[in-house]
């Protein structure tokens, strides 16, 4: 059980990783040096749906690794 939840925890992080690489904004740059993204603005069709991703994927990551925990101390 503890290896499928170690595969679990790197596949799940690697999904992740790829979906935060993903949201990277336009900007670059630009905002160390004043650009005017301080505006607001609401998150629309894939912009929305890989942030909804993202946040599941981040509880499932959680889940995994106190998983993994409960799992080495038990073993």
């Amino acid at each position: 059980m503890v290896t499928y939840l170690n595969i679990a925890q790197i596949l799940v992080s690697l999904a992740l990783i790829f979906v935060v690489l993903f949201q990277v904004k336009g900007g670059g740059l630009g905002g160390i040096f004043g650009s005017p993204e301080t505006v607001f603005r609401t998150r629309r069709g894939i912009e929305k749906t890989l942030l909804q991703f993202t946040l599941v994927l981040i509880i499932l990551f959680i889940v995994v690794s106190v998983m993994s925990v409960r799992a080495h101390v038990s073993a």
